[in-house]
């Protein structure tokens, strides 16, 4: 039995058991090195050696989690959230409910987009903008699968459509740079018009959660929400104005430097500069931020360590070769084997900035001799590389939204977040993904 497929599929059945995603992965890494003909001795140390290279990605977050902190010190969140209380107290039945609704998931989806590329903090914004929109949430009855669909909608549309922020990092950085790599000249490719059947998959997913399956009012225990908010942070006019230079000078730093680490160090500096953040409490606020991130960094650092457990077995390359001896000369065959070959590394993995390098090695010289044209070949690429993003137990884009969601004890991350993401976002990629190589 091939060690990828069976890790990945302990891992996933253990997380569906409700087994914590750290402790899955961990028994998934061990069951498939030993699987894969490693020993116990190889494969810890295959594990202990990916354990380092997601340390820098959980830093990584930790960082932007403590800028994400100071952001909430200066009660930008909760004016936010002020405001939709407002309305919801102005409008508190029928339509006028209605449109509160709708307010809030426009602006959960637009946030979200924006965390990707206008300012790419990622998945840091939601502890802080999430719970204090709950009481909310709750008060109108709205789905929190819904709101987990929306999130992850705008964590993962933005990166693998638009070339700005991460996606520039996924489209421009990984997918064109491995396609030519492996000898596709990707020139005259625009990576944009590659990938828009894809997002419209994307979108089609997102509006199945929007409309039809998570429409119904979905009741939660109200009491644990006011008791999980805690207390509110108190905001000015001038708390709100260096929260708004804060993000621009993050931003800008960003995309001077190409480093989110330096422009939310910066960032943090200006709320302290400011006094909105007190010297004495800047110690105390940045060690809260990395506490907050604290359980999504070790589940990333354990999924590297999985990674690297599952690259030393050398049979995610036999999963590779055995699915191009099943397609023959059946283009239709190769795309969908192509994608859900994609689909299981990234699952396991967790991560389709990791799983690109993995597959395009192997799936752009078979797209070449089924001919494929450059640009079906950069959609193949990367649509599989994009599956499993949404609905991984290992992913960000599905560990941010619960950690936002989840405060009160009313949301779970499995059946809550990963199931619904699952089947809203990979399968309607599946056959938008299929049908964009076909006609590209």
């Amino acid at each position: 039995m091939n060690a990828v497929l069976a890790a990945v599929g302990i891992m996933l059945v253990l997380s569906l058991c409700r087994i914590h995603v750290v402790v899955a992965l961990i028994i998934g890494a061990l069951a498939g090195g030993l699987i894969g003909g490693l020993g116990m001795e190889a494969t810890l140390a295959a594990f202990n050696k990916g354990l380092g290279a997601g340390a820098t990605v959980a830093l990584s977050y930790a960082l932007l989690g403590a800028f994400a902190v100071a952001i909430g010190k200066s009660g930008l969140a909760h004016a936010l959230s002020d405001k939709a209380l407002a309305l919801v107290g102005r409008q508190h039945s029928g339509n006028g409910a209605s449109s509160v609704k709708w307010l809030l998931i426009g602006l959960l989806a637009l946030v979200a987009v924006s965390s990707q590329n206008i300012l790419p903090i990622h998945i840091a914004f939601i502890p802080l903008l999430v719970p204090p929109l709950l009481y909310v949430l709750t008060t109108l009855q709205i789905d929190r699968r819904l709101i987990a669909c929306v999130i992850t909608f705008g964590l993962i549309t933005p990166y693998m459509f638009l070339p700005v922020g991460f996606g520039n990092i996924f489209l421009n950085n990984i997918l064109l740079a491995n396609v030519a790599k492996a000898g596709v000249d990707v020139s005259g490719v625009n990576v944009t018009q590659a990938m828009l059947i894809p997002a419209i998959g994307m979108l089609v997913g997102l509006l199945v959660a929007v409309f039809i399956s998570y429409r119904k009012p979905r009741v939660y225990d109200l009491a644990r929400v006011g008791k999980a908010e805690g207390t509110r942070t108190a905001y000015s006019p001038r708390t709100l104005a260096v929260a708004a230079l804060a993000v621009a000078v993050a931003f800008a730093t960003q995309l001077w430097l190409d480093s989110m680490i330096v422009g939310a160090l910066l960032g943090f500096v200006v709320f302290t500069v400011s006094g909105v953040v007190r010297w004495r409490e800047a110690d105390d606020l940045f060690t809260e931020g990395m506490k907050m991130m604290a359980m999504i960094g070790f589940i990333m650092i354990s999924a590297q360590g999985f990674a690297e457990v599952m690259t030393a077995t050398g049979q995610v390359q036999s999963l590779v070769d055995a699915s191009a001896q099943w397609i023959g000369n059946s283009r239709g065959v190769g795309v969908m084997l192509m994608l859900l070959v994609g689909l299981l590394v990234t699952m396991g993995i967790g991560s389709s900035f990791s799983t690109v390098p993995i597959i395009a090695a192997i799936f752009v010289p078979l797209c070449v001799a089924l001919g494929f044209s450059p640009m079906a070949t950069v959609c193949i690429v990367g649509t599989a590389g994009a599956l499993g993003d949404a609905g991984s137990p290992a992913s960000d884009s599905t560990l941010g939204p619960t950690s936002g969601l989840n405060v009160d004890g009313q949301h779970h991350h499995i059946w809550d977040s990963v199931v619904p993401t699952f089947l809203h976002y990979n399968l309607p990629l599946l056959v938008f993904g299929w049908v964009a190589a076909m006609v590209l």
